[in-house]
């Protein structure tokens, strides 16, 4: 039985059948996946830069499939579908499992633990084939310059599209072959119709989708079929597409050229997957036409030679071990990308690692004979697999829910936080108290309300409302407070939440990441803007009792502090219209994690406590609005986040930052009790 991986090497790589008699190896395919894999490589880790090698995987590994199952047709073969699943992730999944153990160790290694909650989780994604999905979900920049900050899963996105499209194909090929038999049709015009159909939609939903939503875009399945619906027409049409030998030299040439200058002629961040990837894949399509020139010029002889052919045979594993091995020689070194000879390094222990998982792994597996006896074996052996690869993650998993239970029975004593900071303090931390949050749940402690924006004040703009969240105190509210901003206001509802509950007020926050509440500037994005105006129309028709927002803007390790743009326009706007504005002292903000260096080295350690002058202005540069608006309160918690002479990591046994800017829901809970203190006695409600 043959058949194909797309980034794995199939069984018989290559290999096109000509007829019931047998097959025909075709090298230059293998060597065209060697080139795709060393261009996917050497692009991510010297530049930086998308390819459009994985777009070439795509479409082959579809048009290998295509030819394997017409094949069978013709010579008039049963298919049982779910032994083809079987046998098909039992040839994927040993390599899969072999990379992702070793990644997991070397993320306990070498990656700090606030980033194994999110590694973890794309473990199981990956290991599942739903790697995409969740980066979808995720809203993840696939091109962020800075690689250290990537998940090592990060590229499973493409074997999960992958995954789900080797269960999807087969099911389309065995209905089509039923169909063809039940009412005398021809196999190859049906199949040309429905992937025609499948090709024309998916390419028209990506273009879309792509304009509207590029990030979203590029993981999304749909938005992928288009180019393995292409692979599938191209087998299909292959026996009628015969160029002459020179219009076959033209065309290996001018594909393999196309398919190497994509990547740098094309600016890819912002179209793919869109009609923009046709250029990779029609590459491809114009090398596999060409196929064998029969000149001794054709780009066939390099895509032919020992080398490429033999590489191809261990693409799978390469692909596998490149970005892992990326990431975590970034983090390890502490820098963002791979310069020359790290890139070389790099280059160089993936393809010995990805050697030594072929040589080892894969074809001793693939050459044993017990598990492709029966069904039933295969099934076993690929729950096998499964199991040996989510053994590291179930105990994660378990570990967690022990560190829930023991901290769930700290005494609040344990961790006071902020309290630590106020005067009179006694300490009262007892030895071995666990630190707050775990550092796996650090990142995701985010100040939250009780769900999303329902009742009167929901907004009526889409997009406000996809932002919005509020509390439940019912309808006879004692107050109405909007907080509005971007993160650096949403990190306070931390402590809002809490002193909104205890007062009955009604809070409703309408947030946008990396979009500070200002006047319409070319600072920011057209998106930003349009968020802006809407929410100052919000505020303008449902006009709650104060407005919560942070009014300066902190420069990382520097005093360089200054009001937000349009402040006292905006104070002024919703003053005038009967709205108290409640203006917060923005936080300080580092170029590292204040939280993961206390981790690392100690909260005493002076790289991970900066000089609270390094980082803040040295006078509050709200002060300066004191007395021209009525209506407006000012707050400054910076006492309570820095101890006067410098900003730790951790205040009161309690983690202050969730990353480089953003304090943490559990530091901002305890300063509940003292920010309404403060809140009462600047508004004087």
């Amino acid at each position: 039985m043959t058949t194909t991986k797309g980034l794995a090497s199939p069984e018989s790589p290559g290999r096109v059948r000509t007829g019931g008699a047998g097959t025909s190896f075709r090298p230059e395919i293998q060597g065209l996946r060697s080139l795709a894999v060393l261009m996917v490589v050497s692009y991510h880790i010297w530049f930086g830069r998308v390819s459009g090698g994985v777009d070439v995987f795509l479409l082959i590994s579809a048009f290998l499939m295509t030819l394997q199952f017409v094949s069978r047709f013709d010579d008039a073969r049963p298919v049982s579908l779910v032994r083809h699943w079987l046998h098909l992730f039992w040839r994927l999944l040993p390599a899969v499992v072999v990379v992702l153990l070793a990644t997991l160790a070397a993320t306990y290694l070498v990656i700090p633990r606030t980033r194994w909650l999110e590694i973890f989780s794309q473990g199981w994604a990956s290991l599942f084939y739903v790697q995409n999905w969740l980066l979808q979900k995720q809203v993840v920049n696939y091109y962020a310059a800075d690689h250290s900050v990537a998940s090592p899963f990060q590229h499973f996105w493409s074997l999960s599209i992958q995954g789900q499209v080797f269960i999807l194909w087969p099911a389309i090929f065995v209905a089509a072959a039923w169909v063809c038999r039940r009412y005398g049709l021809k196999y190859r015009a049906v199949l040309l119709g429905v992937f025609g159909l499948i090709f024309a939609v998916s390419l028209a939903y990506s273009v879309y989708f792509t304009a509207a939503h590029q990030e979203l875009a590029y993981f999304d399945t749909f938005a992928r079929l288009w180019e393995f619906a292409l692979g599938t027409l191209v087998a299909l049409l292959l026996p009628y597409l015969q160029p002459g030998r020179g219009v076959r030299g033209v065309l290996g040439w001018v594909g393999v050229a196309a398919m190497l200058s994509c990547g740098a002629l094309l600016q890819v961040q912002t179209a793919f997957p869109g009609y923009v990837a046709l250029w990779p894949t029609l590459a491809a399509v114009a090398v596999i036409i060409a196929g064998q020139s029969g000149s001794r010029l054709g780009v066939d002889r390099i895509l032919s030679s020992k080398l490429l052919v033999g590489l191809g045979s261990t693409s799978y594993a390469l692909y596998l071990w490149h970005w892992p091995l990326l990431v975590v020689t970034l983090v390890w070194m502490g820098r963002d990308h791979a310069d020359a000879l790290t890139g070389t390094v790099i280059v160089a222990a993936s393809l010995v690692l990805a050697l030594l998982t072929t040589r080892f792994v894969e074809q001793p597996l693939r050459a044993w004979r017990w598990p492709e006896a029966k069904r039933r074996r295969l099934a076993v052996a690929v729950l096998v697999c499964l199991g040996v690869a989510a053994a590291p993650m179930v105990q994660f998993g378990y570990q967690q829910q022990v560190e829930k239970n023991l901290i769930a029975h700290q005494d609040a004593d344990d961790n006071p936080g902020a309290r630590a900071l106020l005067p009179g303090y006694v300490d009262l931390v007892r030895e071995g108290a666990r630190t707050l949050p775990t550092p796996e749940q650090l990142p995701e402690d985010w100040g939250k309300l009780d769900g999303p924006c329902t009742g009167e004040l929901r907004p009526a703009d889409p997009v406000l409302f996809s932002e919005c969240q509020q509390n439940d105190v019912g309808a006879d509210a004692e107050k109405t407070v909007f907080v509005v901003g971007q993160s650096h206001s949403l990190q306070w509802l931390g402590a809002i939440g809490p002193l909104a509950k205890e007062n009955r007020w009604r809070v409703q926050a309408v947030t946008f990441g990396a979009c500070p509440f200002m006047t319409e500037t070319d600072e920011v994005g057209d998106e930003c803007n349009a968020f802006n105006r809407n929410v100052r129309e919000h505020i303008r028709i449902h006009r709650p009792d104060a407005v919560f927002l942070v009014g300066t803007a902190a420069v990382p390790d520097s005093p360089d502090e200054d009001l937000t743009w349009g402040l006292d326009e905006l104070v002024g706007e919703m003053t005038d219209q009967g709205v108290e504005v409640i203006a917060m002292r923005d936080n300080p903000r580092f170029s590292f994690s204040p939280s993961e260096c206390a981790m690392a080295s100690g909260v005493d350690d002076p790289r991970c406590r900066p000089a609270l002058s390094s980082v803040l202005a040295e006078s509050n540069p709200l002060d300066q609005l004191e007395g021209t608006f009525t209506g407006l309160s000012i707050l400054d918690m910076t006492d309570l986040i820095c101890d006067g002479g410098s900003c730790p990591g951790i205040v009161g046994n309690v983690y202050v930052y969730l990353d480089d800017n953003h304090l943490s829901s559990t530091y901002a809970r305890t300063m509940t009790e003292a920010l309404s203190e403060r809140w009462f006695d600047a508004t004087g409600w």
